[in-house]
């Protein structure tokens, strides 16, 4: 039992990353693309992110302090969320297909899509990797999660916000209709 509390998370993490990196190579070719210097930043903000969250021990106290105590009940609440983040960000990904890219980009003939997990965030793949870090965060109960999510929403949001204004530019009136009608991160709220 020791092994769960010790390996699911990285478990959960990487069968993530391994999906999200074969799925990587069937997309359509891009028309409009982000500046590296954009994906480079956002890069080092997620790779922070993810040592913040994965090293057992920096030599900065303040880090450990707990916001959650250690316990079950936390470990089991934290991968339930992550798992359940991570799993919507896949159905978005599904739906998306060809779409899909790692960066800000406008596809050859690019199609909104509306339906599906789209239906309930315009951005869901950000929504799920949202919770995915912090049911991470949850889980772990320190403030160094904390961080940890503050870092990704910052630059998620600033990804958000970059394909938001490209997609309005990109499909106009019927943009602005299903902004109108679905919260950009979190269903019903943000």
């Amino acid at each position: 039992m020791q092994y769960i509390y010790q390996y699911l998370f990285y478990i959960i993490w990487i069968s993530y990353l391994i999906y999200w990196w074969s799925m990587s190579k069937n997309i359509k070719e891009s028309v409009r693309s982000e500046s590296i210097l954009s994906r480079l930043t956002r890069s080092v903000s997620i790779i922070l992110a993810v040592v913040l969250l994965c090293l057992p021990k920096l030599p900065i106290l303040f880090l450990y302090l707990r916001f959650f105590p250690q316990s079950n009940l936390c470990f089991w609440i934290g991968a339930i969320i992550t798992a359940g983040g991570l799993s919507f960000s896949v159905w978005a990904r599904c739906y998306l297909g060809k779409n899909w890219s790692q960066t800000v980009t406008i596809k050859k003939d690019h199609k909104l899509i509306t339906n599906g997990p789209y239906a309930l965030a315009r951005h869901p793949i950000y929504t799920g990797f949202l919770f995915g870090f912090a049911g991470t965060s949850i889980a772990l109960g320190e403030l160094r999660g904390v961080i940890a999510v503050a870092l990704v929403f910052g630059v998620l949001l600033y990804k958000l916000k970059l394909e938001e204004k490209w997609l309005h530019e990109q499909f106009g009136e019927s943009y602005e209709i299903y902004c109108q009608r679905v919260s950009a991160l979190v269903p019903f709220i943000i």
